[in-house]
């Protein structure tokens, strides 16, 4: 048997016209990645400048003060904050027991063919828009269940909002979930099985923890969710014209999402027109968009570093 040692190396290379075809694909799908970052770029840098003028044209102490009342130069950011930290709070205690139990049962209990049937509507469930469940949250959710919480709250509370995310989020962290579960090695619950463990031993102390890198994963991406969403706190929290600095679930407030869709409504606002003040609002949207903007890129940093710490590889 003789090796030939003069081969020709151009026959490695296959045809040009197959090199030119994968060329043009690569080109593609770099475009492709490439323009994710360049449009990143360009919102931020078409909100920094309009924030940059925003913080030149008000008195920083106005960003502390006892409100968020924009048209009148109050500019509280405390107010804003502590209203998405208590609507996030309330839908991920919602959400994460229901979509991690929903994920559970979905993925180790429920039969192929409850399976198929349960998921669709699940899935359903997340393709309800989130107006609706605004108009439900305050319609029934807040006299049914927050005002049996508190004789105190009204029909329009950040609790009721807070509920209402929560069940727009459930969706997310069962499905996530769920595909995090079922990736797990069946050999494991094999091994798991075949020294004595239980159906819920193995659920918890195998399949659990194999899976808790796509677990968390789905738990910050819904709360990235929640922290976006508007319609829902727009109809519920009310707040719409302003509000008062509370760290109270059942009063009336604000998120960083719901002022800006209240604010942008105003024509004064949009149009830039009606004096200094309506100027400084319009951009004080802008300079709320730039802030909504870095809480989730450095959510987004957060989820990546933890589902890499997290990982298991099997």
């Amino acid at each position: 048997m003789t090796v030939a040692t003069n081969a020709n190396p151009n026959l490695l290379v296959g045809s040009r016209r197959r090199q030119r075809r994968e060329d043009a694909i690569r080109g593609v799908f770099l475009t492709a990645g490439l323009s994710s970052m360049l449009i990143s770029v360009a919102i931020v840098f078409s909100l920094l400048g309009e924030s940059v003028s925003f913080l030149n044209n008000i008195e920083l102490s106005s960003l502390w003060t006892s409100g968020w009342f924009p048209r009148q130069g109050k500019f509280d950011l405390s107010t804003l904050f502590v209203g998405s930290l208590i609507v996030t709070g309330v839908a991920m205690i919602i959400a994460a027991p229901l979509g991690l139990g929903a994920a559970v049962f979905l993925a180790e209990y429920a039969p192929t063919r409850v399976r198929k049937i349960l998921k669709p509507i699940l899935e359903i469930l997340a393709g309800i828009p989130s107006i609706v469940l605004g108009f439900f949250a305050f319609r029934w959710i807040a006299p049914n269940v927050v005002q049996n919480l508190s004789d105190q709250a009204t029909l329009f509370s950040l609790m009721s909002a807070g509920i209402g995310v929560g069940i727009l989020v459930t969706p997310l962290v069962a499905s996530v979930s769920e595909d995090a579960l079922r990736a797990v090695p069946r050999t494991l619950r094999e091994a798991s099985y075949g020294v004595g463990a239980r159906k819920v031993t193995t659920t918890l102390r195998v399949v659990f923890p194999a899976a808790i890198s796509g677990i968390v994963a789905s738990l910050i991406l819904a709360t990235s969710r929640a922290i976006g969403e508007t319609m829902v706190v727009a109809l519920a929290a009310g707040g719409s014209g302003g509000t008062q600095f509370t760290s109270n679930p059942f009063d009336e407030g604000q998120t960083i999402t719901a002022a800006m869709a209240a604010l942008a409504a105003g024509t004064d606002a949009v149009a830039g027109g009606g004096g200094t003040g309506a100027g400084a609002a319009f951009q004080s949207l802008f300079f709320l968009g730039l802030l909504l903007f870095l809480i989730t890129l450095l959510l987004n940093f957060v989820a990546d570093r933890v589902v890499r710490r997290l990982r298991e590889a099997y």
